[in-house]
């Protein structure tokens, strides 16, 4: 089964590169999609930038607002480090407090033993000094909590193109974000 879903995913992205619907068919759910976070991000966002994840922002640059603030459809764009050679990106599916919010995205906990699965309404904290969402921690599902590391952030990716661009509003997937989110732990995952 995975391997339709895969291949029906895959089908609707490349669609959706040449114009076609974002919307993924019944048998390819969002949700079930293993993989890089970068496909992934796009498909969820419908923001239609390509390259490697730490490449988006200076990619949206011109083509898509900008900016330190999280807002749900937005994509949270990792900076390249040790730990991630690539960078990774995510989108913002709901924003908790001023300090903490919940993303979906892929290629991050191991599930079932392996790496690329898609994960919904994870928690992720802003813990840089400054208050700008310049560095955060993020949910492991390994771990059952967030981690010790710290990651570096360029900022958010909008979906909303800048004047004169001649690129499409994005519109984010309708499974972005679950039905009953947990904030509750997710502000007790940010302040354990």
């Amino acid at each position: 089964m995975r391997g339709v879903v895969r291949k029906g995913f895959f089908a609707v992205l490349g669609a959706a590169l040449c114009g076609g619907a974002l919307a993924l068919p019944a048998q390819a759910r969002l949700l079930d999609y293993v993989g890089e976070c970068v496909p992934f991000a796009r498909a969820a966002s419908g923001i239609q930038i390509f390259g490697n994840a730490w490449t988006w922002w200076d990619q949206a640059e011109g083509r898509y607002q900008r900016g330190s603030r999280p807002k749900q459809g937005a994509v949270i764009v990792f900076a390249r480090s040790d730990r991630l050679r690539l960078g990774h990106v995510a989108v913002v599916s709901r924003v908790v407090t001023q300090r903490v919010l919940m993303l979906t995205h892929a290629n991050w906990s191991r599930q079932n033993g392996e790496r690329g699965h898609a994960e919904q309404d994870v928690t992720l904290t802003d813990v840089s000094r400054d208050n700008d969402w310049s560095m955060v921690k993020v949910w492991y599902k390994d771990m059952d909590g967030l981690g010790s590391s710290t990651y570096p952030v360029y900022g958010f990716v909008y979906g909303t193109p800048v004047k004169g661009a001649s690129v499409p509003r994005a519109r984010p997937a309708t499974e972005l974000t679950g039905t009953d989110p947990d904030y509750v732990a997710a502000i007790i995952d940010a302040y354990e």
